[in-house]
């Protein structure tokens, strides 16, 4: 992990926003937008672009991946911009958390992977890219979203180190944990064989 060099203040500050910004519910917002009602209401409930593809809107839920990935990484960049790297993980990590507990919805959010994507993207690209492409043969081999994000995220921290990001490796472990425990559920389904594909509707 980083040195604590920002002020006080400051990280306060990082993590507020952080919190702030991955708060927003983008998937509830895009289904509403494109008429889909309530998100929470269909297949697992989640408010992430897996279920929102569950409704068949293949833009809305690009939309959710892309705005969930983007308030991450536009919290980091905003931290980057004024404070220290130890205010950029702190910023990163805070709006992980918002994004699975919204004080706007109860503290139910979703599962955090559009997220967690987007959070290394911009706390490393190169460690993101390889993230990103982690995902994508897992969930193309096995068509199950869960089990790539689970997948991915086992690996981030060993990305952080070997793609020039060590001092986030701290970060990525505790993110790692964060997703498999939001996943708990997934879990239990993918070991019973009821877990839903990609792309199924609810």
């Amino acid at each position: 992990m980083p040195p604590i060099e920002s002020a006080p203040l400051l990280l306060i500050a990082a993590a507020v926003l952080g919190y702030l910004f991955g708060s927003i519910p983008f998937g509830l917002v895009w289904a509403r937008v494109f008429g889909l009602g309530d998100i929470r209401q269909i297949g697992s409930g989640n408010i992430g672009a897996t279920n929102v593809l569950r409704t068949g809107n293949k833009l809305a839920a690009f939309l959710t991946l892309l705005f969930d990935a983007g308030k991450a990484g536009f919290a980091v960049l905003i931290a980057r911009a004024i404070a220290g790297e130890d205010a950029v993980q702190i910023a990163g990590l805070a709006a992980f958390i918002g994004h699975c507990f919204p004080v706007w919805l109860g503290f139910k959010g979703g599962k955090g992977v559009a997220t967690f994507i987007g959070l290394m993207l911009a706390l490393n690209f190169y460690a993101g890219l390889a993230c990103c492409a982690t995902w994508l043969v897992i969930a193309a081999l096995f068509r199950y979203s869960s089990l790539a994000a689970m997948f991915t995220a086992l690996m981030a921290p060993v990305y952080m180190v070997f793609l020039g990001y060590g001092v986030g490796a701290l970060l990525g472990a505790l993110l790692a944990v964060l997703i498999y425990w939001r996943h708990g559920d997934n879990l239990k389904r993918l070991r019973n064989g009821t877990e839903s594909k990609i792309g199924q509707k609810g």
